[in-house]
């Protein structure tokens, strides 16, 4: 998986995770908060109001409560019109209490945000604009037409367009980062999804020689068997084509056996020879896709004044491999005519450091690098092509999961942007080369 599989910011929509409980529960939170405030401003401070209406209207959201709760089911995950009826249902509801007891010079019309907040939260753009199409409707009327609160003072008319606006605002602000909110966790989950996926496939791969083994295993005893039978029919049998169709049966019995034998070898010796691999090695294997780049020369360097012996028995770790193949390939893609793969080291830390002459990455990007969201164009780059996105972020979670570290920024060796990876050298070194290290760097400092 390349930099090119980096997601759209269009591309997404919200998941429908919002249940019908979620949405019934906010509901009778609503219904007992409007009837005790109710209660309260009625019989409490002796206020004039519609009592009976308010009374239908609290009455209307309980019954819708009541025959969804006794209708469906509450672990049910609501389909986008679904939620969008429930949202509207609401925000007319809150609507007609808010028209009776004040409009929008009720504190209590701060309610209206939490509606298009959810909607922006769980559902597509059109439907949640429709949900703050309703809300900005209510609050226009709320401020045109509605019964006077109990105790209200005459408000100027500019106080109540002040309100009007700044409830608009609080609407669109909370629905936009709501949005927000939503996108990022989508993207989020899409890029651990498909980091997941790599990790999977990885493990599969690895798994191929195990396999091989383990057929070459069970084969072996049937055809042993065959072999025998093959052979006390060859001995008793005159000359002639049955004695001929015997010799063939153990001739390729024997081939059977010798093709066996190797598949046996290489889930055994071939699994060795690839579950370590030096330094070089390691580096090369994960720029191998790229070293006939035409235009482009890829340099590798090994620091001189590092342990003197570098690390000659690394694990093979396919997390390391394909994280450091990422993130060459975004170097190479940005890469002008040169690249840099240098590596230093010590007993305790191995550190890489992927360099290009390209033109770095942009400022205002840098304190996001490896988050699934953080796409754009490396500065002033005319290939027209994006990078930084979910590949990068698969790269830093890889290598992260192994200890490593990771740095970023621009114009160190090369006048372009440089990744910096260190591990701690004991994760990645089989385990008697780390007493092997370890003496080089005591010899070394003495």
């Amino acid at each position: 998986m390349s930099e090119e599989t980096s997601i759209e910011v269009a591309s997404l929509r919200p998941q429908g995770l919002i249940r019908l409980r979620t949405v019934t529960r906010l509901r009778w939170f609503a219904v007992v908060g409007q009837a005790l405030v109710t209660g309260f401003v009625v019989m409490g401070l002796n206020y004039d109001a519609p009592v009976f209406a308010l009374f239908l209207t609290i009455a209307v959201a309980v019954i819708v409560n009541i025959y969804f709760s006794l209708r469906h089911s509450q672990t049910e995950v609501l389909s986008g019109n679904a939620l969008l009826g429930h949202l509207v249902f609401d925000v007319l509801q809150i609507g007609a209490m808010l028209f009776l007891t004040g409009g929008i010079h009720n504190p209590f019309v701060v309610w209206l945000i939490l509606a298009p907040m959810l909607a922006a939260f769980a559902l597509d753009v059109k439907r949640a604009g429709i949900v703050m199409g309703v809300v900005t409707v209510i609050l226009t009327l709320g401020a045109l037409w509605h019964y006077p609160l109990p105790g209200e003072f005459d408000a100027p008319s500019t106080y109540t367009v002040g309100t009007l606006v700044a409830l608009m605002l609080g609407v669109a602000f909370t629905a936009a980062y709501a949005r927000q909110v939503s996108i990022a966790n989508s993207k989020l989950s899409a890029a651990l999804e498909a980091t997941q996926a790599v990790l999977a496939r990885e493990e599969k791969l690895t798994a191929v020689g195990g396999l091989a083994a383990a057929a070459a295993h069970e084969l072996g005893t049937p055809l042993g068997t065959i072999l025998v039978t093959a052979k006390e029919m060859q001995s008793e049998l005159p000359a002639g084509h049955l004695r001929e169709d015997a010799d063939l049966l153990i001739s390729q019995t024997q081939r059977c056996q010798r093709i066996l034998t190797r598949l046996a070898n290489l889930g055994y010796v071939e699994d060795q020879r690839h579950a370590e691999l030096t330094l070089d090695g390691m580096l090369h294997e994960a720029s191998k896709p790229f070293l006939d780049q035409p235009g482009l020369d890829i340099e590798f360097h090994f620091d001189p004044d590092s342990c003197p012996s570098a690390p000659e028995r690394l694990k093979r770790i396919p997390a390391v491999i394909y994280g450091l193949r990422t993130l060459i390939e975004n170097a190479v893609k940005f890469a002008d005519r040169k690249m840099r793969i240098s590596a230093s080291w010590d007993a305790r830390t191995l550190q890489v450091v992927i360099e290009d002459d390209g033109p770095g990455f942009p400022a205002h990007i840098l304190s996001r690098l490896g988050e699934p969201f953080a796409r754009q164009d490396r500065a002033g780059s005319t290939n027209g092509r994006h990078g930084l996105g979910l590949g990068f972020f698969i790269a830093k979670t890889l290598l992260e999961r192994t200890g490593a570290t990771m740095n970023f920024g621009n114009g160190r060796y090369l006048s372009g942007a440089w990744v910096e990876i260190s591990w701690p050298l004991s994760r990645l070194l089989i385990e008697d080369q780390k007493h092997i290290m370890k003496s080089d760097t005591e010899r070394h400092e003495r």
